[in-house]
């Protein structure tokens, strides 16, 4: 009934497949996981938003020697006819469009930056948990082996240390004016503490601010410019090793400022994925599932 036996890619679909027909100037390329960890390389056109026409190619693994090769087939009049694509980080993904559209500008998407400093930062608090609980054990060690019952301090909020560091993880993600009002006591507390959680949220706040509020490449390069020199003299290794990445690919980040163009459209299609993926109970033939991808999103 579904016509699948007709299917061209019906034998190797796992392997990749493509549809030149569905490219346009404005692509991003993303992986993601189809089943069991088993990683592929997607390529999506923007303009279609999540709907037909959305996939260019799927590719299995990440592999760039293996995915160059494939998407080559794709004639070069259609992919020189690209002008953009957003990527993460990785550097496979930047050699991939390199060879395969060589008239495209790359955009690296400005989550994936932030995200490293959220990273950085929750490294900081992590560090500090562990201690807590390190010093908590001893306490009770110590009480023990004196015969005497251990009390641990409660803060004025009326959590101990080692839950107030627990529970600020979803508070060092969001913005100050966002906070609650026990969101907001619990932050106070926890800077009062703990003065270097401070500082590296506000640095992680400030690279957020630097994406919201500039318009102009000049004057983003400025700011950045300036965060590195805060980064600097904050003395956070995990930061100095943000402002490097970001200082080797600054052209690359730079780019968003143009167009601020994010790969959000591939972060949302990998959710429609897993969402499909959850629907049918896993993927059991993956040429099958890819033929259902492929009827709804190509």
């Amino acid at each position: 009934m579904s016509d699948f036996k007709e299917w061209k890619y019906k034998h190797s679909a796992h392997k990749g497949i493509i549809y030149p027909e569905n490219i346009g100037p404005n692509l991003s390329i993303d992986e993601t996981s189809l089943s069991h960890g088993e990683l592929y390389t997607i390529v999506t056109n923007k303009e279609a938003k999540g709907k037909k026409g959305t996939i260019v190619a799927i590719i299995q693994g990440t592999n760039s020697e293996q995915i160059i090769p494939l998407l080559q087939q794709i004639p070069s009049k259609s992919r020189d006819k690209v002008r953009e694509v957003t990527l993460d980080l990785a550097g496979n993904m930047s050699l991939i469009v390199r060879k395969c559209f060589p008239h495209a500008r790359m955009v690296i998407d400005r989550f994936h930056v932030q995200q490293l400093a959220t990273e950085a930062l929750q490294e900081i608090r992590i560090k500090h948990r562990w201690e807590a609980i390190e010093a908590e054990n001893e306490s009770i060690e110590k009480a023990r082996k004196t015969n005497k019952s251990y009390a641990p301090t409660i803060l004025s909020n009326g959590e101990t240390l080692k839950q107030m560091l627990a529970r600020s993880r979803y508070v060092l993600y969001k913005a100050e004016k966002n906070w609650t009002h026990e969101q907001a006591t619990r932050a106070n507390l926890l800077f009062d503490l703990y003065p270097d959680i401070k500082k590296a949220y506000r640095l992680s706040q400030k690279l957020a601010w630097i994406y919201n509020n500039t318009t102009d490449k000049t004057y983003a390069l400025t700011r950045l410019a300036k965060w590195h020199e805060d980064v600097e003299q904050a003395g956070f290794k995990s930061f100095n090793v943000i402002s490097r990445t970001i200082a080797n690919q600054y052209q690359r980040i730079l780019n968003y400022f143009d167009n601020r163009s994010t790969n959000a459209s591939a972060e949302s299609f990998n959710s429609k994925i897993k969402a499909f993926r959850t629907q049918y109970r896993g993927v059991r033939d993956t040429n099958f599932f890819l033929f259902r991808l492929s009827k709804l999103y190509a």
